[in-house]
């Protein structure tokens, strides 16, 4: 199967997969971005590549217990509303917190987390799966 030895010569260490009919340019020109340090992959080529990792990636990441233990309840709750985008402010009303208390929530759990901004505090929060 054609497949099968497109996956065997990736696994090898191929950096470049051309199909057979491809023209003595392009194939120059590949053989320049290889040696370059580049990729180069015929893109049907690649679509199967990405379809065939896709398939042998776990869909569920295993949750990391002990992250989600270091937060508290108040500060999931945040994380989860932060996650969806609310400010500080609208995060305040819906709890009935002071903005500045919410503000010291999210700065403690981007620390406890390992965020560095709100998008990847909630990038983190669908990761642990709490939405």
């Amino acid at each position: 199967d054609d497949d099968e030895y497109v996956f065997e010569g990736l696994r090898a260490g191929a950096l470049g997969y051309l199909l057979k009919d491809v023209g003595m340019q392009e194939l120059t020109d590949a053989i320049h971005t290889v040696m370059a340090g580049g990729v180069l992959i015929e893109p049907s080529v690649a679509r199967k590549v990405v379809a065939e990792f896709a398939r042998m990636t776990p869909q569920t990441p295993a949750v990391d217990s002990d992250l989600i233990d270091a937060l508290s309840e108040r500060e999931i709750e945040i994380l989860k509303l932060l996650a969806e985008g609310m400010t500080n402010r609208e995060i305040a009303g819906r709890l009935y917190l002071a903005e500045g208390t919410v503000k010291n929530y999210v700065t403690n759990i981007l620390s406890k987390i390992g965020a560095r901004d709100r998008t990847q505090a909630a990038l983190r929060a669908r990761e642990l799966q709490l939405l």
